[in-house]
């Protein structure tokens, strides 16, 4: 098969297998796409592309990124992406080799997850109980930090809920992860509180919106965006409020660190891990495991702060 003549061609139809085969997620499919179109602008500035580039320039690429000060995060999915779309490429016909196929990647910074303490997550409920213009706007706040916190959905799966998964008093949610993958995760009894209340606010909000003629939203927490929904920005200004409003450090606090209290809360109280990759959707346990060090770095710092032998001697042989 003849390759595309631009590579914006190349990008789209391999963006668009992605999407058809692969089922990969919205978020994915924007990230390959902005790290493709950076790596075509760069083969482009040495006179190549596409078709031409080999083993040299796309680790030539690598250190143009890593001079640039990307993380070993960015690097490291910069040359997934790389390599997903030589393959593709070589399956179509376009090329006849895979060029990133031997090069080794960064590999990923090894930091351990930031979490928050049971008290600072009561800290957040309780603000977003109390914070907005209207009451709807609390019901809505208290909702979606409820859901967070007791399911530890990604924040993407969270403002994306469709609202007919919801009804009816739900003891558990479906929902649509990565690649399409879909898993239950259980409500607990203030989660379902919180959504039942907020379910009756946004459905009379939405019967007015329906007769004044607009068509009816399907998502549980609809908003007038281009998608239909809260936007995970939204969300993210609107948890550093809550934290302002908790006496919560902002800089500890983001959707993700709710994600990642709710596992690490969930491990310390006796859940096994392979319980916590189901309910986090996570397709490798690899993956899930860090959160024992996560565990495993708060006990050594409780040890340290309360264990007698650990304190400094007064130097009265107490």
């Amino acid at each position: 098969m003849t390759a595309p003549a631009h590579p914006h061609d190349w990008i789209a139809q391999f963006l668009e297998a992605q999407a058809a085969e692969m089922g990969a997620a919205t978020n994915t499919l924007l990230a390959y796409g902005r790290d493709l179109k950076d790596f075509a602008e760069w083969l482009d500035r040495q006179g190549s592309g596409f078709a031409q580039a080999d083993r040299d320039a796309v680790e030539r690429y690598l250190i143009h990124c890593d001079a640039q000060g990307l993380a070993r995060s960015t690097r490291a999915r910069r040359l997934s992406a790389i390599r997903q779309l030589f393959h593709f490429t070589f399956d179509e016909g376009w090329r006849g080799d895979n060029p990133a196929i031997q090069i080794s990647g960064p590999g990923r910074d090894k930091r351990l997850p930031g979490t928050l303490a049971v008290d600072e997550v009561d800290r957040l409920l309780e603000a977003a109980r109390h914070t907005g213009r209207a009451p709807a706007d609390r019901l809505r706040n208290s909702c979606l930090m409820e859901l967070l916190y007791a399911t530890g959905m990604r924040v993407s799966e969270l403002v994306a809920l469709p609202v007919s998964t919801t009804r009816g008093d739900p003891r558990m949610l479906l929902i649509r992860g990565k690649g399409g993958r879909e898993r239950m995760v259980p409500l607990s009894p203030p989660a379902r509180a919180a959504l039942a209340d907020w379910l009756t606010a946004r459905d009379e909000t939405e019967a007015d919106r329906e007769a004044k003629g607009h068509a009816p939203s399907r998502f549980l927490f609809p908003s007038r965006s281009s998608a239909g929904h809260l936007t995970r920005h939204r969300f993210y200004l609107l948890i550093k409020e809550l934290a302002v409003a908790g006496g919560v450090d902002p800089s500890k606090v983001s959707p993700h660190k709710l994600r990642h209290a709710f596992a690490t809360h969930l491990l310390a109280n006796g859940a096994d891990l392979r319980s916590i990759q189901t309910l986090l959707g996570h397709a490798d346990l690899a993956t899930t495991e860090i959160y024992t060090h996560v565990l495993d770095a708060r006990l050594a710092e409780l040890v340290l702060e309360h264990h007698p032998l650990a304190r400094d001697s007064d130097g009265d042989g107490s």
